[in-house]
């Protein structure tokens, strides 16, 4: 199999790259990149779909990274492997790839499942660490449109998306690459030397046993040109309105290419006249330059600026397998009200299964979300913080990979939002009698330290009469706003409308 592009070939690319760069608003350093801002329609959207779908989605074992893992000996997906396929050397990760055939991918039912969900952004993953691209490339032969399906996968998602009117986005997780394979060189395997660009398996350097900036091996210019022209391949084939990166982007030997990136897809935005956005994991963006991301994390209080959360429908892997742990649609929901009131979106993931449709737990959760978000949405879609976003006995664990962490909601526990002419009261859990609290909507001035002054015309509870019918009993002293409510049934938050005269 031949490479793709000749070196003069990738420097007349990466020479049309600086060419965009040298006429556009955007050049490639922080300063310039500072005058880029968060889009208005990402800002209102709330609520997204990640899909992790790709070969890794056959052997569905272990999680998206079963790439990796079946070549480190001793491993559970080492031994997995070896059990049901037979040794590296003879069926190796390559061999997957005949096996997708994903028979019955239906774009448009999928775009259709989203819909109804109530996502308004979705973000497939384009090309994940095993190298495997999800759409027709002219970088590299190992690609969903030449070989497995057989199909442009992103662009058939992408065309769905536009007819329904779901904004569309992309993710690359290419750079992880570098490393991804290099156990397979380890012993004796399919991966070994020679590898070359536009080889599957390439370069399958060591894993570095810290993954920080400073990690060694560093990715050489040659691999990182390739990186920098796939990124832009999917810029200009299917113009994402969103960009999610994985986390090694933060690598020192990447920010080059990484602040040419952004000013290359902030330019072609402006040529197109469209609004787009760059997710980013800890600090591998200067702040302000794109939006931050907290993977499988939430953050503790409310900020001045807009981030995201990815978390997946699965605790234990972003792809689908056969073991999968699945997390209850109602959590999700709790979680979703507390990053919205603390002015964020949630990017929730699912994986769909080899043959493209979807377990019946996914769909369980995806259909729970979405019939929750057509009752309680006006709280949530284009809502902005309140002056405090919450109230409760329950803590929030700020940071990274805590969404496995059980946070028991109570009806006391509160988030506000505000929307319109109305405050949104949220309790992240019904109460057993029907009787909320907000001590935040307590009576009182400033002086006595009260949050809210203004002047309640009445309250409805979203879902009970369509929240248009009677207006509920409610009473408000020194110590609490007091509502009476119908009891609910279930976990999911509760919604009360607050019209304020």
């Amino acid at each position: 199999m031949t490479i793709p592009e000749t070196n003069d070939e990738m420097r007349r690319d990466l020479a049309a790259i600086d060419e965009v760069i040298a006429h556009g608003r955007y050049k490639d350093d922080w300063a310039s990149l500072q005058q880029h801002r968060t889009p208005q329609w990402f800002e209102d959207a709330k609520f997204g779909i990640f899909i992790h779908w790709g070969v890794y989605s056959v052997p569905a074992f272990g999680s998206e990274w079963y790439s990796r893992n079946m070549y480190i000996q001793g491993s559970k997906e080492f031994e997995h492997h070896v059990a049901t396929y037979g040794p590296q050397k003879e069926f190796g990760y390559k061999d997957f790839i005949p096996m997708f055939t994903a028979p019955r991918f239906d774009p448009d039912a999928w775009a259709d499942l989203f819909t109804r969900t109530g996502a308004r952004y979705v973000v497939p993953v384009a090309e994940h660490h095993d190298g495997f691209q999800m759409y027709r490339s002219r970088l590299s032969h190992w690609n969903a449109a030449e070989m497995g399906p057989k199909r442009d996968v992103l662009g058939e998602l992408t065309q769905a998306f536009h007819e329904r009117g779901l904004v569309n986005g992309a993710s690359s997780h290419r750079v992880e690459h570098w490393w991804f394979m290099g156990h397979g060189k380890e012993f004796d395997s399919d991966i070994h030397e020679p590898l070359r660009r536009g080889d599957f398996y390439w370069p399958a350097m060591p894993e570095p046993d810290h993954m920080d900036q400073h990690s060694t091996p560093a990715p050489t210019a040659e691999f990182l040109e390739d990186w920098l022209l796939r990124c832009c391949e999917i810029v200009d084939e299917y113009r994402p309105k969103v960009l999610y990166f994985d986390w090694w982007i933060l690598h020192e030997a990447v920010q080059p290419y990484l602040k040419k990136f952004a000013a290359y897809y902030y330019d072609r935005a402006d040529e197109w006249g469209e609004e787009v956005t760059i997710c980013y994991k800890q600090d591998s963006f200067m702040f302000g330059t794109a939006t931050p991301d907290i993977e499988r994390g939430q953050l503790a209080d409310a900020k001045p600026y807009h981030w995201q959360t990815d978390t997946a429908i699965a605790l234990n892997s972003w792809c689908y397998t056969e073991h999968n742990e699945y997390r209850p649609a109602a959590e999700i929901l709790q979680d979703l009200v507390d990053i919205v009131s603390k002015n964020g979106n949630l990017l929730l993931n699912v994986g769909p299964k080899a043959d493209g449709t979807f377990g019946e737990e996914d769909l369980a959760v995806l259909t729970a979300i979405g019939d929750w978000l057509r009752v309680n949405g006006e709280a949530i879609y284009g809502s902005k913080p309140w002056k405090r976003f919450g109230e409760g006995p329950t803590q929030i664990i700020e940071g990274q990979f805590s969404d496995g962490v059980k946070k028991h909601f109570t009806s006391r526990d509160v988030r506000y939002t505000v929307n319109g002419g109305n405050l949104y009261a949220i309790a992240l859990r019904p109460a057993a009698d029907g009787v909320y609290r907000f001590e935040r909507l307590k009576e009182g001035d400033a002086e006595h330290n009260a949050d809210f002054h203004g002047l309640i015309r009445d309250i409805h509870m979203l879902g009970v009469g369509s929240g248009a019918g009677e207006a509920l009993e409610w009473t408000r002293d020194g110590t609490a706003l007091e509502v009476h409510a119908p009891v609910v049934a279930g976990d999911a938050p509760v919604i009360f409308r607050i019209a304020i005269a």
